[in-house]
């Protein structure tokens, strides 16, 4: 898999309306869970307590935070697509945006990304993606919906 290189707003228009590639998949493992866990202080059962969630849970399985799955946009995006002659890139928003599927322990999932649109705002560029979080040999996504990222280009 290659990372598309996107150099300018122009060449980054170029791909509106088009995906622009998929990542790698990513397991998601217990011990990153509970991480997130920490991290946020969310430690709801249905996310750490394995024996209850294989009696209590209609998963029959701990799942993953919605919000871990979000959170792991900018690493996946990062194998997608490299914005080069950049001074920065700011996470502006995120619109649209629906956890579809739980994603359950050791599930992979992998982000497919097409550009929505892009626009120059006096020097800042906006672009909106719409982003799918496919899970591995799942027919429906563990999420989908559109973010948004502004860009200052060099050049």
């Amino acid at each position: 898999m290659s990372v598309v290189i996107i150099n300018s707003f122009d060449e980054y228009k170029a791909f509106e309306g088009k995906v622009i590639g998929t990542s790698e998949y990513l397991k998601i493992s217990q011990d990153q869970i509970g991480q997130f866990a920490d991290a946020t202080l969310d430690h709801q059962w249905i996310h750490l307590d394995k024996e209850r969630a294989e009696k209590e849970s209609p998963f029959k399985s701990t799942i993953a935070h919605g919000y871990l799955t979000l959170s792991l946009l900018p690493y996946l995006w990062e194998q997608i697509a490299e914005v080069r002659n950049n001074k920065m890139m700011v996470n502006y928003g995120i619109e649209n945006f629906k956890f579809v599927k739980p994603v359950l322990v050791d599930s992979e999932i992998r982000l497919v990304a097409s550009l929505k649109s892009i626009v120059d705002l006096r020097g800042t560029s906006k672009a909106v993606l719409n982003v799918t979080i496919e899970i591995k040999g799942e027919r429906k996504p563990a999420a989908q919906g559109d973010i948004i990222f502004l860009y200052t280009f060099t050049n």
